[in-house]
């Protein structure tokens, strides 16, 4: 090979040999026109960069479009640039903060001055993107020194650039560029502005500068775009929907739960019908669990603080968690639970162990409690106190792999019974770059790390890794599941664990009589019940499972007159277990099939004059109408397979 060429190698392990300083682009010419065409960015040696950014030495690539996620982060990034030219051609003079990607779409957080900005010119703006996209403007990127930084945008007069450049080291400050628009940005973005072709600001908030109320509150714009217009709408379609399957909405409606200021915020208030669907998630785990052999266990609601600064979380999360609370007796603290952890290895602690009561399994439905800041609190999904299906398997290390194994067979089943198939089980490990942030030794990181990965490759399971998603003690598998909807969810997670045994003093007796380190592994399929429970009311559109819904039928006498019948009917379904209801009102018979159908209730049972001769129901089902008649044993048995699961 040439001196002055280099190596590339794509993900398929095929090499090109280029000349030294080709890009991304070059390498997507050399393989089609037609794939040059749709490259937006390109990863070199794990790094994404503009696909325009010379190459110099041998390197990995992948070519990243708008069918990878790194690829539409960094098409959505250059929107946000977009954005804010539009929005300096209408509103010269504007200050500019920060405008990053997000899961879907990006922001842009904007001080607007002395203009009066109005929400009614959203689409003027939109406009002006589309306007400026059009011609296609390359975005350059230039390597810029701290001072001629400085002096920019002094001379723009934009205090929030020159904060955020103040905290950067010289050398180290890139400006990227398209038309007359010049901004900030350590990039990567697409090669031109051409490839965005449908944009809408969905959103208008505020955002205190830096997070912190101290400083002046922005105008936060929310955006997405798409190199399709047809995208676009079918993504505004799905917004759409997804305001139907809204949980906090379907939570009214079904009366699942609530929330009361007098209460506090993020406290949720579980109803009768909510309840009744937790405790049914709770019972389908427990058993789960009895037959793999875990022990249940029970908690207090707090915790002394030193137990906290001995498992290391007063340390990390001190911050996060409900302030201490002083007892009369002087120096005494205690803490809200913010974890289940530390008393579960005090559990362990209670009695010698020796490797003949390995692996012990404890598990425990335990309430914590985490201070969430109020502008995050969301619904069930953020909350201040939550349920975690929680449990801690002590093992020996040589059990590791096969414990972890087990438990991502229960998670697989689990999500099974509850019809989440699409998900990504993502390997979160340490950030090589930032040990400081974690606790133990390199070599126990290592073992943990080396079990999680050969446990997953021996499941088959399709994986991503992350580095720097670790929780502080140790790796963790989390799980990543994709709704009805196409939204990916962090529900179950597992985490091996070898840094709380130590910190706790954690022993067994081995074999060999001596005194040895058990292992610990975290495991949580559900992960937090209010979460989960949101999830899969918008997943399921809060049709749940047979099984597992509320109330399972709904009895429908045609009049007064059949009151009678109708409570027989009632009384042989509960000695089946079907749970449900017999709605009495003085309402006619359409009314109360309608009110049902809103009411989410799989199956209504009507009752009538030839219902009551013949000892019969006049079956309907939600969402598909009338099934015909059936003897009361008949429906039961329909019943009882379509409720099979769980």
């Amino acid at each position: 090979m040439s001196e002055s060429n280099i190596k590339v190698t794509l993900p398929d392990g095929s090499v090109k040999e280029l000349p030294k300083g080709s890009s991304g682009m070059d390498v997507a010419l050399s393989i089609s026109e037609g794939l040059a065409r749709n490259v937006l960015a390109a990863e070199v040696n794990g790094e994404v960069w503009d696909a325009s950014r010379a190459i110099d030495t041998d390197a990995e690539v992948k070519l990243l479009t708008w069918n990878d996620a790194d690829g539409k982060s960094t098409y959505w990034h250059s929107s946000a640039h977009l954005m804010a030219e539009a929005l300096e051609a209408l509103y010269p003079g504007i200050k500019l903060g920060i405008g990053p990607a997000i899961d879907a779409g990006f922001y842009y957080d904007i001080d607007f001055g002395d203009h009066d900005f109005d929400t009614e010119n959203l689409d003027i703006i939109e406009k002006k993107m589309l306007e400026l996209a059009k011609q296609k403007n390359v975005y350059e990127r230039s390597e810029v020194s701290k001072a001629d930084a400085i002096k920019y945008f002094t001379e723009k007069g934009d205090e929030y650039k020159l904060d955020l450049i103040d905290r950067l080291e010289d050398g180290d400050i890139t400006f990227y560029k398209q038309g007359e628009f010049t901004d900030l940005c350590k990039g990567p973005h697409i090669p031109h502005t051409g490839f965005i072709k449908a944009a809408k600001i969905l959103n208008v908030a505020g955002a205190y500068w830096k997070g912190d109320e101290n400083n002046k509150q922005l105008t936060r714009l929310y955006a997405i775009t798409f190199p399709k217009a047809k995208e676009l709408k079918e993504y505004l379609e799905l917004l759409e929907e997804a305001k139907k399957r809204d949980h906090r909405k379907l939570g009214k409606e079904l009366e699942l739960f609530t929330f009361s200021e007098k209460v506090g915020h993020g406290l949720p208030l579980w109803m009768p019908k909510g309840a009744m669907l937790k405790d049914r998630l709770e019972t389908f785990l427990k058993k789960v669990q009895l037959k793999a052999g875990y022990k249940p266990v029970v908690t207090p609601h707090i915790g002394h603080k030193d137990l906290y600064v001995t498992s290391g979380h007063y340390e990390k999360y001190g911050e996060d968690s409900f302030q201490p609370i002083s007892t009369p007796h002087e120096g005494e603290e205690f803490i809200l639970k913010p974890m289940n952890c530390p008393h579960h290895c005090e559990i362990y602690n209670s009695t010698p162990k020796s490797y003949k009561d390995l692996p012990l399994r404890l598990t425990e439905f335990g309430t914590v409690y985490r201070y969430e800041q109020s502008g995050e609190l969301h619904g069930l999904t953020r909350v201040r106190g939550f349920t975690q299906d929680d449990a801690h398997i002590f093992c020996m290390p040589e059990q590791v792999k096969d414990e972890f194994l087990k438990v991502i067979d229960l998670v697989l089943y689990v999500f099974g019974a509850l019809g989440f198939d699409d998900f990504t089980a993502q390997i979160s490990l340490r950030d090589p770059e930032n040990t400081q942030k974690y606790i133990g030794t390199d070599e126990n990181w290592a073992k943990a790390e080396k079990a999680i990965i050969e446990a997953t490759e021996e499941k088959g399971l399709n994986t991503v890794t992350e580095l720097g998603e670790a929780a502080f003690y140790g790796p963790k598998l989390d799980f990543m599941v994709k709704d009805a909807l196409g939204r990916s969810w962090q529900l179950g997670t597992i985490q091996v664990d070898y840094n709380l045994p130590e910190r706790f003093e954690l022993e067994y007796t081995g074999s060999d009589n001596q005194k040895h380190r058990p292992v610990m592994i975290h495991r949580a399929p559900f992960g937090s019940l209010e979460r989960f429970v949101a999830v899969l009311t918008e997943h399921c559109g809060g049709n749940f499972p047979l099984w597992l819904t509320p109330d399972q039928i709904a009895i429908l006498p045609i009049s007064e007159k059949y009151a009678d019948y109708a409570n027989e009917v009632y009384a042989k379904m509960e000695d089946y277990d079907i749970r449900g209801f017999i709605d009495h009102r003085d309402e006619k018979i359409g009314r109360k099939i309608r009110d049902a159908e809103t009411g989410k209730i799989p199956y209504m049972l009507i009752v009538g004059e030839k219902e009551a001769a013949e000892g019969k129901v006049s079956a309907r089902k939600h969402g598909e109408g009338d099934l015909g008649s059936f003897t009361q044993d008949e429906f039961i048995k329909l019943f009882k397979e379509a409720a099979s699961v769980g």
